[in-house]
């Protein structure tokens, strides 16, 4: 299915109603955009990734400022930018004043969360034994945030304060990690 700017319009506006399929169509469909973006500019596997999940996080954040003239991919890359300039300016005045800074807490939206999902569905069906070798497979983050909400049940907020991390952060990375999940089942299912 091509993807156009209609599709994705329904999709904004239907996320800002709080629907999570909505937002998992946008991360899944704008991922790879962003992330090449900034795994070009940072040739950075690690930070190409941690500012794609921030990127996703800011504009899940602030979706109803999104204006429809402009094409959702341009704004997405336009944040993810400005967050890669912002890290380099925090790192470069951290490193003039020998002071770590730590970043302030972010105002987060919340996104609903009370229906369960296709992945939802696929991790409590499984078989534990095949699942827990399915989720070896993901990267070590992802691993953690999967532990996290499935296996000791942490709530959004807990798992921010568990892991120190802005709640936008943590909801971003826990889509990706399912996403990701959900792609190396059906890859071994088939």
């Amino acid at each position: 299915m091509e993807v156009t700017t209609s599709i994705v319009q329904t999709h904004i506006d239907k996320a800002l109603l709080g629907q999570q399929a909505a937002y998992n169509f946008l991360l899944n469909t704008f991922w790879n955009d962003v992330y090449g973006f900034q795994l070009k500019r940072t040739q950075n596997t690690y930070e190409a990734e941690e500012i794609t999940i921030e990127t996703f996080s800011k504009a899940f954040d602030k979706l109803s400022t999104y204006k429809k003239e402009y094409t959702f991919s341009t704004w997405l890359t336009t944040i993810s930018k400005n967050i890669h300039i912002d890290r380099i300016r925090k790192k470069q005045s951290s490193i003039r004043s020998h002071i770590s800074f730590k970043n302030n807490d972010e105002l987060v939206s919340s996104l609903k969360d009370d229906a369960p999902t296709a992945e939802d569905t696929i991790i409590r069906e499984q078989n534990l034994a095949q699942l827990l070798q399915y989720i070896k497979g993901l990267k070590p983050g992802y691993q953690e945030m999967i532990n996290l909400r499935y296996f000791q049940e942490m709530s959004y907020k807990e798992m921010a304060e568990y892991l120190d991390e802005p709640m936008n952060n943590v909801k971003v990375k826990l889509l990706r990690a399912r996403r990701l999940l959900t792609d190396v089942i059906t890859r071994a299912e088939q």
